[in-house]
């Protein structure tokens, strides 16, 4: 039996698998299967629909164990604490997020869009002497993320803000030696607000976007011109595939060095 799935949580405190039932398979079957093969996971979640919303979630039914999905995951040496049905996570992210803090430098003040519980901060701020602002609109995984930053000793380096980036970035202009991105539905919709939020001299932006085969080509193109609209030159300097969601549909990261045009 070929079943996709993502296990979250932990061997000691347990974990929930999250699973594609394949169509016209028994979802009780499956859940069997998994429970089976994992005797640490509590309970199988079905996915029941893709990810909507501005708080990116996706409704999942509980097809078998425990009704209470709160875990503890850990990936690469800190813990993660999060219910995966009120809150954004995903566990096959977790070397995107240590790839992502080789880039960060010490000393930097970072902001990072779309925190969700932390996993991108806390990943950050474990390796680097670090300063991070982490914005999320959604309020029950702010919760998460405070907890969070608490369990793995953070507090002074990391500061998370309920709101929204389109509200909250101009009132932090300029502050910023980099700006991750970590949103690859509709990310290019706050490029202005990562723009702005860079200090003067510029600085380094972290842009996620999610599309087809020419996904690259679009998202450089998007990001060059809202640049530019500032005065701004955008270099790409690194771009990696992230994953992969379909055939010739991609999640990828471009890295680009934002700076002032020179006046010729």
């Amino acid at each position: 039996m070929r079943i996709a799935y993502d296990l979250i949580g932990s061997r000691e405190t347990g974990a929930v698998a999250i699973v594609d039932v394949p169509e016209g398979m028994d979802p009780l079957r499956v859940a069997e299967e998994i429970l089976r093969r994992h005797p640490h996971v509590k309970s199988v979640l079905r996915k029941a629909g893709g990810r909507e919303g501005d708080y990116r979630t996706r409704p999942l039914e509980l097809i078998a164990g425990s009704e209470d999905t709160e875990v503890i995951h850990k990936e690469h040496g800190y813990k993660l604490k999060l219910d995966p049905k009120l809150v954004y996570f995903s566990p096959r992210e977790a070397t995107e997020r240590q790839l992502l803090s080789d880039l960060v430098e010490d000393g930097e003040l970072v902001f990072l869009m779309f925190a969700g519980v932390g996993p991108y901060a806390i990943a950050i701020a474990r390796r680097k002497s670090v300063q991070i602002v982490g914005v999320e609109i959604n309020s029950i995984a702010v919760r998460y993320f405070q907890e969070n930053i608490k369990i793995n000793g953070l507090s002074h380096k990391i500061f998370p803000i309920e709101g929204d980036v389109s509200y909250l970035a101009p009132a932090m202009r300029g502050r910023f030696d980099r700006v991750l991105m970590p949103l690859p539905l509709g990310a290019y919709r706050f490029i202005r607000e990562a723009l702005i939020s860079l200090k003067e001299g510029g600085g380094y932006v972290h842009f996620y976007y999610w599309g087809g085969g020419d996904a690259l080509k679009q998202a450089e193109s998007l990001f060059k011109r809202e640049a530019a609209s500032f005065g701004l030159e955008a270099k790409s300097i690194g771009f990696r595939v992230v994953s992969s969601y379909a055939p010739r549909v991609e999640k990828i990261r471009i890295d680009f060095f934002v700076k002032p045009m020179l006046v010729k």
